[in-house]
């Protein structure tokens, strides 16, 4: 799977906090991000189908949960990001871009803000990089906590909601909503028993559901209890990656790097209305001219004729042309056929050109296609 990188042999290899639990339901566990994490449990296959039937579990507990606090704190993360930050609102949250000085991306994150400071979740395999780019540029009023001692679970599916209100888990104060009736991109403090939780109805499956930041010594028992009901299974990062694939969501560190700015990466709804007209972030100048007159390549879906799946690193042909590059690629379960992403020139970039991967020495025909593969499930309003 194109999630799965190389790590350094010499490298201290982390244990997350579920690392047994994994283990003893028989996960085959993998070098990622510095951490030992699952792979898989049953297969990828059974796993990616069962999550967008019913509610998979998910440790994410390699990526890194940081809170920023002290007066100012939005105003001055909005110093290195593209989004508006001081207009979020108690409860709600925003994908946003760490952007370097030239507008390339050195990481994707999540903001929240929670009423009492701003909660981010970043990438694992580049957090330190985060923790130490924020401490720089950051002013020194602005206090920031990394969240090491605890993990963090993504429940994702169509049952995920059930399965949180199964579990009694009830809103920690009383203007926050129940689980079942925020919707996407909201967030709030709950409790489970006397444990507390900071539960957001968001993910990177496309599918509806939850991530859950847990004190890593009750993740285990909140885990065991999600995974006592029938509707719900531990999967693992086989099918988080072919899930985001089939969403139509980068991977940091594959589809997104240091030398690809917002619009090149096909997120330009990550700027908001306000920065657009203002500016004041990293790469302005860069990134809002490629706004106004496009930019030089784009970030697209591919859709790959016959069964060989093309990987990350495939070049891409238009004729005898070499135009780009796969980015991520593998088979899709809900597609059942192979699909990828890459960046193509602005001029190829458009639904229905036909190209070619190279594979191998082969030629293999693959189609731009309109992301994401498989609709978005998210909740964006309730009944309530």
């Amino acid at each position: 799977m194109s999630e799965i990188g190389e790590i350094d042999e010499e490298a201290a290899i982390e244990a997350l906090p579920l690392d047994a639990w994994h283990r003893a339901r028989g996960a085959r566990m993998v070098e990622f991000a510095g951490y030992h994490m699952p792979i898989q449990y049953e297969g990828i296959m059974a796993e990616h189908l069962w999550t967008r039937d019913s509610a998979g579990l998910f440790d994410v507990s390699h990526m890194g949960q940081l809170v920023l606090s002290g007066e100012g704190a939005a105003e001055a993360l909005e110093a290195l990001v593209p989004g508006d930050i001081s207009a979020l609102k108690p409860g709600r949250m925003r994908y946003s871009l760490l952007l370097a000085e030239d507008g390339g991306i050195l990481d994707d994150l999540m903001i929240t803000n929670t009423g009492r400071g701003l909660y981010l979740v970043v990438n694992g395999a580049v957090k330190w990089d985060d923790i130490a780019h924020l401490r720089e540029h950051l002013p020194d009023e602005i206090e920031m906590n990394l969240l090491d001692d605890h993990a963090l679970l993504a429940l994702q599916g169509p049952k995920a909601v059930e399965a949180l209100v199964a579990l009694g888990v009830a809103p920690e104060f009383a203007d926050i909503l129940p689980v079942d009736r925020l919707v996407f991109m909201q967030a709030g403090a709950y409790l489970w028993g006397d444990v507390r939780l900071g539960i957001s109805r968001s993910g990177y499956t496309g599918e509806d559901g939850f991530e859950i930041s847990v004190p890593a010594e009750q993740a285990e028992a909140l885990a065991d209890a999600l995974c006592a009901l029938e509707t719900v299974k531990p999967i693992g990062l086989g099918a988080r990656d072919s899930l985001r694939l089939e969403a139509g969501l980068p991977l940091y560190g594959h589809d997104l790097d240091e030398a690809i700015d917002p619009v090149e990466g096909d997120l330009s709804f990550a700027i908001s209305k306000r920065r657009r007209e203002e500016g004041g972030f990293p790469g302005a100048a860069r990134i809002l001219g490629h706004l106004t007159d496009g930019s030089p390549r784009k970030r697209v879906g591919l859709s790959v004729e016959g069964k060989l799946p093309v990987r990350e690193g495939a070049k891409l042909f238009d004729g005898n042309r070499e135009v780009g590059i796969v980015t991520s690629g593998g088979f899709a379960p809900s597609v059942g056929a192979p699909i990828a992403m890459g960046y193509v020139p602005r001029g190829s970039a458009a639904p229905g050109t036909a190209l070619a991967a190279e594979v191998r020495g082969k030629r293999i025909p693959v189609t731009v296609a309109a992301l994401p593969f498989v609709p978005h499930r998210y909740v964006r309003k309730t009944g309530a």
